[in-house]
């Protein structure tokens, strides 16, 4: 994909619906009794996964367009699949997947992409195993023999990474055991859509301060419950770059609405704002047990003001709040006085790849110094962009994150595999055309 440098963005986006919520939706339903509707599901080819692979247990999912009916099975009616489950590139498909299939009286294998071949899974083989599954790896990687068992074992299990798939890989295995599963976050508190949609689901969740005033999340299983309808709102990850390029870009007016404001992921605007960025949210209100609100940005304000900080860091219990828009972050540094310094983020290198490596490389290929650490990076700033010849490396957020940066570039630049932004946001290249003027 060539990118042009661009003069502002202008105009209302429209976003396609939260992908951490539409893998919840999906397989929360599944394990309910009754149909559910879920509106405005995402499109990306992550959740396409986790539709494909419920079909192969059999659960009937019928789709039109963005609106999807799930016709759940309960906790037990799901059946052995005739084939292996293909998770494509989608982490969140099968750790939460396997935290359903642990508790099932059946055996089952998932399957990913090369990619997701290299990601590591022994942080959810060790908490479903003391539940009592048994589970086959390659060297704590994929594929995943998971030999289900009925009824689990509660546990109460303290998360090793700061990782909302893992918890709710636990959370969903702990529907199905009998007794108290407690996920206690000591590394700091991870995205709350698990919860939050169990919650509207009808199960009882409880939020509990342990005795060293870590928070813990509990649920009391086994659990049953009813199909319920769900309205997905708009992916702030996915308008966080659209944001971005707004705000960096002098004279932009960009209006997104209807997007997802949980507070576990609106670190990024917070960010912007004490950057002195233009980033304003505006008529917020819940729906669905989700808060929901209008983001309003205009373009260039940090140049007004000649930015607000002159050293930025960005470590500890921010990062994981923080971990899709790493990348874009490091981008944004680029642009401000002091530019920025990321830390404490070692998990970036088990993502759909090492996202510190890659954007260091794209970094450094566009002419801004760029020091590496093995948990982060630090970027120079206010730098000049040049045109380059970039790489997605397959990642659909690298490839993003860049075409913002090519946006202020001084010439034309090309990224290679920009396909890959079909796995979370595929109308993403045609949405950002429809706002740019040069």
């Amino acid at each position: 994909m060539k990118i042009r440098p661009a003069r502002r963005l202008k105009g209302q986006a429209s976003i396609p619906g939260d992908k951490s919520l539409s893998h919840r939706a999906a397989i929360v339903a599944a394990l309910g009794k009754g149909i559910s509707h879920i509106s405005n599901f995402s499109t990306s080819r992550d959740c396409a996964s986790t539709l494909s692979c419920l079909r192969e247990l059999g659960v009937s999912i019928e789709q039109d367009g963005n609106n999807v009916r799930v016709e759940g099975v309960g906790e037990v009616g799901f059946r052995a699949p005739n084939e292996r489950l293909d998770c494509g590139n989608s982490g969140s498909t099968i750790r939460m997947l396997a935290g359903v299939l642990a508790g099932q009286n059946f055996s089952s294998t998932l399957i990913g992409d090369g990619s997701l071949r290299s990601r590591p899974m022994e942080r959810i083989i060790e908490p479903l195993e003391m539940m009592g599954a048994h589970i086959e790896s390659r060297g704590g990687k994929l594929p995943l023999r998971i030999a289900g068992t009925r009824p689990l074992k509660a546990i109460r299990y303290e998360l090793p990474v700061a990782s909302a798939q893992v918890k709710s890989c636990v959370l969903l295995a702990g529907l199905q055991a009998e007794g108290r599963t407690v996920v206690i976050e000591t590394l700091g508190i991870t995205r709350d859509h698990t919860e939050r949609m169990l919650k509207w689901f009808g199960v009882p969740v409880d939020r509990v301060i342990t005795p060293d005033e870590s928070a813990g999340i509990e649920i009391q299983g086994p659990v049953s419950f009813a199909a319920h309808d769900v309205n997905i709102p708009g992916d702030i990850s996915s308008a966080a770059f659209l944001i971005a390029g707004a705000a960096l870009l002098s004279g932009s007016q960009l209006e997104i609405e209807a997007v997802g404001l949980n507070p576990t992921r609106t670190q990024f605007l917070s960010m912007l704002h004490s950057l002195g960025l233009d980033v304003r949210v505006t008529d917020i209100h819940e729906k669905c047990n989700e808060p929901v609100g209008n983001i309003r940005v205009t373009g260039g304000a940090f140049l007004e003001s000649g930015g607000r900080v002159e050293s930025n860091s960005v470590r500890g219990g921010s990062i994981p709040q923080l971990i899709d828009e790493l990348p874009l972050l490091a981008v944004v540094g680029t642009q401000i006085s002091g530019g920025i310094k990321i830390r404490d983020a070692a998990e970036l290198r088990f993502k759909e790849t090492d996202r510190i490596a890659t954007t260091v490389k794209n970094l450094r290929m566009m002419g801004v110094g760029v020091e590496e650490f093995a948990d982060g990076l630090a970027v120079a700033g206010p730098a000049s962009l040049r045109g380059a010849a970039l790489d997605s490396f397959g990642d659909h957020r690298i490839a993003m994150a860049f075409t913002i940066a090519a946006l202020l570039a001084d010439s034309e630049s090309e990224i290679a595999g920009a396909e890959c932004v079909e796995i979370s946001f595929p109308e993403f290249f045609e949405s950002l055309e429809s706002l740019v003027e040069r």
